[in-house]
């Protein structure tokens, strides 16, 4: 639309130049050479226009003609180049699919056509990597460091190939060349806080920290998280050699983290070491609220030195109103109640957790509360045997490792704050207890009963013929057991007597069929006579094997 008013404001104007010099005739003369020449002034305007043209259009021509040979050359350069990008396009697709000769093939035509472009450097760099040749690789990267526009490129490429080979040294001087270079490169800021924390040098990573963030390579509460934990590990390593730097980062730490349970517990303890009671309290009681785990607990209770169970019971009482929902409250007052001997709280307080589901600490908890209120071994070991199968407690976890203890730093991969403490995945299904066997213990009204050797009585066979073995599975013949002298039968109680005729009726129908084995025959195999469990023995789980007579309390016939 703009090109068609243009157009009609030029023919507008010639119009109106035309209509200017038809109203305002006049004659123009020429004397030139002894020639003569008189026209109209239209008639030379006309002239004078024809005679423009016709000089531009002989330029043009010889300009032509004159430029024919850089054309046939600019031509031929830019045939070249087309065909050197495409090469390096087709490249970088074969390098994507993973088509190593595809791709050196391609990055020849590229080095053919275009051998000064920084793309075919790339790809001849790409090319080397896929195919295995560092060397290779390596002097392409190295050839980028002599142009400014793939400088840092090629940083980016040694710092890679430094790491591959395991060269850290190098990686970290190609780190910070790149970084001097371009102080806004994530990969370099990032590669160097990874050093700085593998190292331990906490301060150098909290500059490295504190820079990022000021690049806008990281968020601000990312940042904050980083520096607490930096700030933590550093309160950690400095604990026994300058205290009161620990305690200043220790607390720096938690202001800018208060979910940070390491930091805390330490902070707390310094503090109650230096007499400050009241505030290590309020700070741990903080940190509860934030995020309950045994460490801040432990921390808590130990704040007064010198407390009774009793005072301790109080002090567990008064953290796990903060949170009287969390399963740590539960197991922190069921502890500080079995240590103050308060055996019915403490067997209150695990009801609800057990209901949910027992975990190994609650487990432990019950084999502790058996332990100290009854002493019954029975119940003990039942509910060591439930710590072997129940569900693990929650743990620091990173990058797969399970740890009891928090590192700032994964041993795994490196990585700054990896650890979370979380419950670590099962690698094993364990089927749930169930519930009224779990709460069985939970009565005290439940009799206790020991397993005593009196209770357990044994009968030896006259002469017991031992089943067919199948063919298909032969199992050797064990050795010959020497019978031991019967013992005299004393008179059991009614509640036994059952059992005593069930375990005779096989022996009776034994002796009832003839002998048939002769004296040098095989001795016939040893039978087990099964004998009921006392009611506070857990007995063998149904998927362990059988135990070894010596140690199961049952007496071998043969």
């Amino acid at each position: 639309m703009v090109r068609v008013l243009v157009y009609l404001a030029v023919f507008a104007c010639l119009a109106f130049g035309a209509v200017w010099l038809a109203d305002r005739p006049g004659e123009v003369s020429v004397l030139w050479q002894g020639y003569r020449i008189e026209t109209s002034v239209a008639i030379a305007a006309i002239g004078v226009v024809a005679l423009a043209f016709i000089v531009l259009l002989v330029w043009a021509v010889l300009r032509f003609v004159f430029g024919l040979p850089s054309a046939f050359s600019l031509s031929s350069r830019a045939r070249r180049r087309a065909r050197g990008f495409e090469a390096v396009s087709r490249g970088m697709v074969a390098i994507g699919a993973g088509d190593p000769v595809a791709a050196g093939r391609h990055t020849g035509e590229a080095r053919r056509f275009v051998p000064n472009e920084p793309l075919t450097l790339l790809l001849e760099a790409q090319t080397a990597q896929l195919s295995g040749d560092r060397g290779q690789a390596e002097a392409a990267f190295k050839a980028m460091l002599d142009r400014p526009e793939t400088r840092v490129l090629g940083l980016r490429g040694l710092f890679v190939e430094a790491k591959r080979r395991g060269d850290m040294a190098a990686a970290r001087a190609f780190a910070d060349d790149a970084v001097r270079r371009s102080p806004s490169l994530a990969w370099a800021n990032d590669a160097l806080l990874d050093f700085h924390t593998n190292a331990g040098d906490w301060q150098a990573a909290r500059t490295a920290v504190e820079r990022r963030a000021a690049l806008r390579l990281a968020d601000k509460a990312e940042a904050r998280r980083q520096r607490a934990v930096l700030l933590a590990a550093e309160a950690l390593q400095e604990r026994d050699r300058e205290p009161e730097k620990a305690l200043a980062a220790a607390l720096e730490a938690v202001k800018l983290a208060p979910s940070l349970t390491p930091a805390a517990a330490l902070a707390g303890r310094m503090l109650s070491e230096r007499g400050d009671v009241r505030k290590a309290s309020k700070l741990l009681e903080t940190a509860w609220r934030e995020a309950p785990h045994p460490d801040i607990a432990a921390a808590y209770l130990d704040a007064r030195p010198g407390d009774s169970a009793l005072d301790r019971l109080n002090r567990a009482t008064t953290l796990t109103k903060l949170r009287p929902a969390d399963p740590e409250s539960v197991l922190v007052l069921a502890g500080a109640a079995i240590q103050a001997r308060e055996f019915q709280k403490a067997r209150e307080t695990l009801k609800p957790l057990l209901a949910g589901g027992a975990s190994v600490r609650a487990c432990l908890l019950m084999a502790e509360l058996e332990e100290a209120e009854h002493g019954a071994a029975g119940r003990v070991r039942e509910w060591l045997a439930r710590a072997t199968r129940a569900p693990h407690d929650a743990a620091w976890v990173a990058d797969g490792l399970v740890s009891d203890h928090w590192m700032p730093v994964s041993p795994i991969s490196g990585r700054l704050d990896a650890f979370v403490w979380t419950v670590p995945p099962a690698t094993l299904g364990n089927p749930p207890q169930a519930l009224d066997d779990v709460l069985f213990d939970l009565d005290d009204s439940t009799k206790l009963i020991e397993i005593k050797p009196a209770s357990v009585t044994t009968i030896e066979p006259a002469a017991v013929v031992p089943p067919p073995a199948p063919k298909e599975e032969p199992k050797p013949e064990p050795a010959a057991a020497v019978a031991p002298a019967v013992p005299k039968e004393e008179p059991k109680p009614a509640a036994e007597a059952k059992p005593a005729e069930a375990m005779a009726e096989p022996v009776k129908q034994a002796e009832a069929k003839p002998a048939v084995a002769a004296r040098d025959a095989t001795p016939p195999k040893p039978v087990i006579f099964p004998v009921a469990h006392a009611p506070d023995d857990p007995g063998p789980d149904e998927e362990e094997t059988p135990p070894e007579p010596k140690k199961s309390g049952f007496r071998l016939f043969g």
